[in-house]
């Protein structure tokens, strides 16, 4: 398996492919809604991966997309985060390694924390949250579950004097 960025060439066949895999469920879980097929919209917004504003990365096996996570920023400091994978490789780590690249790229785009909303029966997502990011906030809301995770302490720099100060109560 191998996870790469994609851009706003190599997205849309990434795109058409992981949502072609994805079962109505899945759909469903992601896009919060019944979503038998993507409009034209929709994909304008998912296949426009600049790398500044909207990141993504995609996991192949032998060439072929099997799950995509992308952050998209909501303004200046925060961002919004989304993962699919085709049922065929549901529950065998390749959302854990799509998020974790995903914090990466991130942090590369200068989010200070991340967000996003989970259909409560989400099970796998919302285990998935807690395993990649600890630490991660889950607030209920009327038919969701919202996620904020600060990505700034992952990216600071601590020195062994700040370490010191910390524990000296300075």
């Amino acid at each position: 398996m191998r996870v790469t960025e994609l851009n706003r060439d190599t997205a849309p066949e990434a795109v058409d492919v992981v949502f072609e895999g994805l079962s109505a469920r899945s759909r469903y879980l992601r896009f919060h809604s019944p979503t038998p097929r993507l409009t034209a919209s929709a994909r304008r917004v998912l296949t426009d991966v600049d790398g500044e504003r909207h990141g993504a990365v995609c996991a192949t096996v032998g060439g072929d997309p099997i799950g995509i996570a992308r952050v998209i920023k909501t303004g200046e400091c925060g961002a919004e985060i989304a993962v699919a994978v085709i049922d065929l490789w549901q529950r065998r780590g390749v959302g854990r390694l799509l998020l974790e690249e995903l914090t990466s790229i991130a942090a590369r785009m200068g989010v200070a924390e991340l967000h996003g909303n989970v259909l409560p029966d989400n099970h796998a997502m919302l285990a998935l949250v807690r395993k990649v990011l600890p630490g991660v906030r889950l607030n209920r809301e009327a038919d969701t579950i919202e996620l904020s995770y600060p990505l700034a302490w992952v990216t600071a720099e601590i020195s062994d004097a700040d370490l010191v100060r910390s524990l000296q109560g300075i």
